[in-house]
């Protein structure tokens, strides 16, 4: 009697361990990309661009902050395909602390939870994104 009432408990304190995140998914996504935001404002490194000569010089990028603040307003208005882009872009800009670059690859990694929870549940546009961030993926290699 006691082994079963131990195994009902595991089994009910783990089903709830693996609902629990489920429920507060978008809560952390959210969270992720405001400390995202939070850690672009701040000052990173100047980067000098490198120019061939002959070349015209390469257009600016847009800036960190401005580029992430655009994938929270692609996210949240269901533009998935467009925030895998940016935050891809985001992933590969230079001039950005440790910290920074720990923040974007944490709300990356939030983003990409969700859309796959939201592709299982069968959410085109999430399948659609996540093929998009595996071929951008393959493509970086």
């Amino acid at each position: 009697m006691k082994t079963k009432f131990s195994t009902v408990l595991v089994l009910s304190v783990g089903l709830y361990a693996m609902l629990l995140p489920g429920c507060s998914r978008k809560t952390e996504v959210d969270g992720e990309l405001q400390r995202a935001a939070a850690a672009l404002q701040q000052p990173a490194p100047a980067q000098i661009p490198e120019t061939v000569p002959g070349q015209p010089a390469p257009a600016p990028a847009p800036a960190p902050a401005q580029e992430l603040n655009q994938a929270v307003t692609d996210y949240k208005s269901g533009n998935f395909e467009g925030t895998v882009s940016r935050l891809q872009n985001l992933r590969a800009t230079p001039q950005m602390t440790p910290e920074q670059r720990i923040a974007v690859n944490d709300a990356i990694a939030a983003v990409m939870t969700d859309l796959s929870a939201r592709a299982a549940k069968g959410d085109a546009r999430a399948a659609e994104a996540l093929k998009q961030y595996e071929q951008m993926q393959t493509r970086r290699r």
